[in-house]
């Protein structure tokens, strides 16, 4: 006589699914790293191998010289320590600016939170270009074009990134703001010791797309950067990628890469605290 357990048996049809969602997810994956593999491989291609005919796929006589001209012609320094100046301060603006007032927005009552909430999600549905023009006036009026105040300034505070930081601190429970009050502790006290150590998923994803957004600017920074030594990153690869009559493709895929790798390097460092923060926002 058999002992029967608890434990139900998978069904044959759901086994023999399981590879097939697993060939579906492969193929879609190669599929989505072939641009990047390309752009990888052809970085170290020279121009008439990057457009031979048939194709190749693996360099047949690699060459470092897209990545030289770049480190040495292109004054890739300056671009990329403009590109990080810009990042990071913007970055570091959104944490702090973003937090504050999705905790006003969360914990605090106030007259006319409602309609500063309503304000905040009506501003993350107009588009960038419609305040591009005014935005521009103003920075122009001020003076401070052609510098790092006019790249960072008018992106210190995000609608998105006040949203993000209200739904996660609306999980943050009432009663901890409420004892560090009875111990009379003060607003400032409680947001900078109580609520921010909380926050670290909601940060980590708020800094990776806020320094993916600043990272990857161009129209901006294009506009508002007037001479060489304030060119970030995107805008130089723009202009010394092209020439009068021609594109320098194995300088313009170089200079992706060297975009796009501190990118990829943040997230991977950032990975786990991204993917906590966007599923804690998403069960709200």
């Amino acid at each position: 006589m058999t002992r029967t357990t608890g434990r139900a048996r998978p069904r044959p049809r759901l086994l023999s699914a399981r590879p097939l969602g697993y060939a579906v997810l492969t193929a879609g994956l190669a599929v989505w790293l072939m641009p990047f593999a390309w752009m990888v491989l052809g970085s170290f291609k020279t121009q008439d191998e990057i457009f031979a005919d048939p194709p190749t796929w693996w360099p047949q006589s690699p060459t470092s010289g897209n990545f030289t001209r770049w480190l040495t012609h292109l004054h890739f320094g300056t671009y990329f320590t403009n590109s990080l100046v810009v990042a990071v301060l913007t970055v570091l603006g959104n944490l702090l600016f973003c937090s504050m007032v999705g905790y006003a927005l969360a914990k605090m009552d106030f007259a006319g939170k409602r309609i500063l909430l309503g304000v905040v999600l009506v501003t993350i549905m107009v588009p960038g270009v419609v305040t591009f023009v005014p935005l521009f006036v103003i920075v122009a009026k001020i003076g401070i074009l052609n510098s790092y105040g006019a790249l960072v300034l008018p992106f210190l505070t995000q609608p998105v990134g006040v949203f993000l930081m209200r739904q996660f601190m609306l999980d943050i429970p009432d009663s901890l703001m409420e004892a560090a009050r009875i111990d009379g502790a003060s607003e400032l006290r409680i947001f900078i010791r109580i609520v921010m150590p909380l926050c670290g998923p909601a940060l980590a994803t708020l800094g990776i797309l806020t320094f993916l957004g600043s990272w990857n600017n161009f129209l901006w920074p294009l506009v508002a950067s007037q001479s060489e030594s304030m060119y970030t990153l995107p805008v130089a690869l723009s202009l010394y990628s092209t020439g009068q009559y021609s594109t320098d493709y194995g300088t313009l895929l170089a200079g992706a890469v060297l975009i796009i790798t501190p990118i990829l390097a943040l997230f991977v460092f950032l990975q786990r605290y991204f993917v906590q923060g966007i599923a804690t926002v998403g069960l709200k």
